[in-house]
C-alpha cells in the first residue's frame, strides 16, 4: 500500500508560479516512477510530467519549458514547479506512483488531487 498526499495548489494569476508537492508513505520502496497528471472540467485526465526510477524525465508538450518535475528520494516526495502559468493550466492535479509489488506486476496509486486555478 502506498499513500500519496498532494499540497501546494491554489489560485494564481497568469504568469505566476506554484510548486506542488506529493509526499508518499507506506511501501515507498516499491515505487518505480512518479508522475503528475491533471484533469480540467469536462476533459480527460492527462499526463503532465513524470520521472522514472532511472531519473528520466518526461513532459507533456504543453508544459515543456515551463514546468519542472523533481524528486527527493530521501523524503519520498516528488515536486512539480510550475512557472509562467496560463489559464489553460487550470485543473485538478493528481500525483501518481507506479509500483512493482512483484516482478512484472505494476500497480498505480493516486493522490486525492489538488486544485490549481490560474485566473486574473
Amino acid at each position: 500500500q502506498v499513500q500519496l498526499v498532494e499540497s501546494g495548489g491554489g489560485l494564481v494569476q497568469p504568469g505566476g508560479s506554484l510548486r506542488l508537492s506529493c509526499a508518499a508513505s507506506g511501501s515507498t520502496l516499491s515505487i518505480n516512477a512518479m508522475a503528475w497528471y491533471r484533469q480540467a472540467p469536462g476533459k480527460e485526465r492527462e499526463l503532465v510530467a513524470a520521472v522514472t526510477s532511472g531519473g528520466i524525465l518526461n513532459y507533456a508538450d504543453s508544459v515543456k519549458g515551463r514546468f519542472t518535475i523533481s524528486r527527493d528520494n530521501a523524503k519520498n516526495t516528488v515536486y512539480l514547479q510550475m512557472n509562467s502559468l496560463k489559464p489553460e493550466d487550470t485543473a485538478v492535479y493528481y500525483c501518481n506512483a507506479e509500483t512493482m509489488v512483484v516482478p512484472g506486476h505494476l500497480y498505480d496509486y493516486w493522490g486525492q488531487g489538488t486544485q490549481v486555478t490560474v485566473s486574473s
